[in-house]
C-alpha cells in the first residue's frame, strides 16, 4: 500500500543483499537520494509527507530497513554496520555508484555508517536527528531505551503498520526488543565520522534528544567554528530548528525541504572572505 499523497513509485520491489529480501521504492527522477527511517518506523510512517517534495527534481530511494515494513527480519543482529552495508548493497543492486544519503534518527546513525564504511558510494551526508556516538543523546534519553517494553507501543500506528503490512503479530514484543538492542551497547564513531570527506548537514531540533554540543562537535571539525564572512563557508552544514522535539523533527517539512535542497544542490565551494 502506498500512502505517499498519492504519488506512485516509479519502481519498487525487493533487493537481494545480505541474505536479506530488503523492500525499497524509487521516486522521481535526477541525482539519487537515499532516505533512512527511524527506528521501528516504515516508508509510510517516517516519509510519505516529505518523499513527494524532494522528488520532485531528485530520483528518490526509499527503502525499509532489516525486520522493519515489508522487509522481513533474519537471523542475523540488528546493527547500523548491518543495516549500513544492506544500503551499500541496494546501490550496487539498482546500478547507483553514488548517491547522497539521508537518515532520521537511527536512519542517522545508519547514514553515518553508509558514509564512514562505503565513502565512495556517498555524496553528501544529511542526518536529522541522529548521532554518531552513543553519548551524543541526552542522558536521560540514553537512559530511557533500557526502559522500552513492547507494551508501550501496543495501539499505536507502529504496531498497526507492522500487522498490516503482514507480520506475525505474535512477534511484536521481539522486534520492539531487537531494534533497540542496537541502542544499549555502547557505540562511538565519532574518529572515522570527523574525517569524513563527504560534506555533511547536520540538523536537530532546540528540544530534540540530541545534545547540542554533540552536533556542535561535528560541525567544528568539519570546518565550523569560524566566521563565515571571515574565512568562507565551510561545506558541511549545521542546523537547530527552534521548537523542535525529536519526533517534531519531521513534521517541519516547511523548513526542512529548502535548507535539505539547497545543501543538495549548491555546488558546496567555500566562498571567498569577504573582508
Amino acid at each position: 500500500m502506498n500512502e505517499t499523497q498519492n504519488l506512485p513509485p516509479t519502481e519498487s520491489g525487493y533487493a537481494d543483499v545480505n541474505g536479506l529480501q530488503l523492500y525499497y521504492e524509487v521516486y522521481g527522477e535526477g541525482n539519487p537520494l537515499v532516505l533512512l527511517h527511524g527506528s521501528y518506523m516504515t516508508i509510510p510512517l517516517n516519509w510519505s509527507h516529505i518523499i513527494p517534495l524532494l522528488a520532485k527534481g531528485r530520483k528518490v530511494i526509499v527503502a525499509e530497513m532489516q525486520g522493519h515494513g515489508r522487509t522481513r527480519d533474519i537471523p542475523r543482529a540488528i546493527s547500523y554496520e548491518g543495516m549500513a552495508d544492506d544500503v551499500a548493497g541496494l546501490l550496487g543492486y539498482l546500478n547507483i555508484d553514488q548517491a547522497d544519503i539521508m537518515g532520521y534518527s537511527m536512519g542517522g546513525g545508519i547514514a553515518f555508517q553508509v558514509a564512514v564504511r562505503h565513502p565512495e558510494q556517498v555524496r553528501r551526508l544529511v542526518v536529522l536527528s541522529g548521532t554518531y556516538a552513543h553519548d551524543g543523546w541526552w542522558p536521560d534519553v540514553e537512559a530511557s531505551y533500557a526502559t522500552f517494553t513492547p507494551a508501550m507501543f501496543m495501539g499505536t500506528p507502529i504496531q498497526q503498520q507492522y500487522e498490516s503490512l503482514g507480520h506475525d503479530p505474535a512477534h511484536f514484543p521481539e522486534f520492539v526488543k531487537r531494534v533497540i538492542q542496537i541502542d544499549l551497547k555502547p557505540y562511538d564513531w565519532s574518529r572515522d565520522v570527523k574525517n569524513l570527506q563527504a560534506p555533511v548537514f547536520m540538523a536537530i531540533g532546540d528540544a530534540d534528544g540530541v545534545r547540542y554540543e554533540h552536533a556542535l562537535e561535528l560541525f567544528r571539525a568539519k570546518g565550523g567554528g569560524k566566521m563565515g564572512d571571515l574565512h568562507g563557508l565551510p561545506k558541511s552544514r549545521l542546523a537547530i530548528l527552534p521548537g523542535t522535539t525529536h519526533i517534531g523533527m519531521m513534521q517541519r517539512t516547511d523548513w526542512l525541504v529548502p535548507m535539505i535542497t539547497d545543501f543538495l544542490e549548491s555546488d558546496l565551494k567555500p566562498e571567498p572572505p569577504t573582508f
